[in-house]
């Protein structure tokens, strides 16, 4: 009987000292394991609840990787039509109300993006951490019931919107479940909170989540994902500047 159980042990053991010993970049790793795909078609819903009333608004995204992404919005009326374009660090926006399209670039980057807590900025940013942070372990901690890490990160760059993050990170599902952002004085710029996870394709992704400009009055944007298809087939002519216009 000792020895069956020893055996087990044996077996046991070393799966929870890997989990245990996990650095920041292992957990960076499983995290994008689960958010960053080859390919994917997206509808999802923004609720914008900023202080003069909520604003609903629905979009199409269609990715590829970290580099492209096109998304049409479909409603409501008035922002029906317009079109964003990325193509690595460059962003393109159609307006179908003045039939022109407009380069973002500079400080016209740090714009809120349609009205929302999220900027332009925010939504060029390269999802892979790794690439510009040093991640460090710091704590653990539960969120809404769900044993998480704390995670500290650094930025490696001096370009980069926000110096410091900290993540809270499920332990069993390496999701985020909330987000912290500050400048380089230390100022919290940003919070963003996961409040569901649906597990799809074999991964966990976020369904809804909560953005917060902590600068700025309301309620922060809500953003509720409708539908996504992973490594879905998605025609080259979709990422060009020529399909803003179409």
């Amino acid at each position: 009987m000792k020895s069956a159980i020893l055996t087990l042990l044996v077996l046991l053991l070393p799966g929870f000292l890997s989990a245990a010993e996990l650095s920041g970049e292992d957990i960076l790793d499983r995290i994008d394991r689960n958010l960053v795909a080859e390919n994917r078609l997206a509808t999802s819903t923004m609720v914008i609840k900023g202080r003069r009333g909520t604003r609903t608004m629905t979009s199409r995204s269609w990715v590829q990787g970290v580099e492209k992404s096109f998304t049409e919005y479909l409603s409501p009326p008035r922002e029906k039509g317009t079109k964003m374009l990325k193509l690595g660090d460059e962003l393109w926006i159609y307006s179908p109300s003045t039939d022109r399209t407009i380069k973002i670039a500079g400080h016209m980057l740090r714009r809120s993006m349609m009205g929302s807590d999220v900027s332009y900025e925010d939504f060029m940013e390269d999802p892979e951490l790794a690439k510009s942070y040093k991640a460090e372990v710091v704590g653990s901690e539960d969120i809404s019931g769900r044993p998480c890490y704390i995670v500290k990160l650094e930025a490696t760059r001096e370009d980069l919107a926000y110096h410091m993050r900290m993540l809270w990170v499920d332990k069993k599902r390496f999701v985020p479940l909330r987000e912290e952002l500050f400048a380089k004085s230390g100022t919290l710029l940003k919070r963003l909170s996961i409040e569901e996870i649906e597990y799809l394709d074999g991964r966990w992704y976020p369904k809804r989540m909560i953005f917060k400009d902590m600068l700025q009055k309301g309620d922060g944007t809500e953003f509720i994902l409708n539908e996504v298809l992973f490594n879905v087939d998605i025609p080259d002519h979709i990422f060009s500047k020529a399909s803003l216009r179409r």
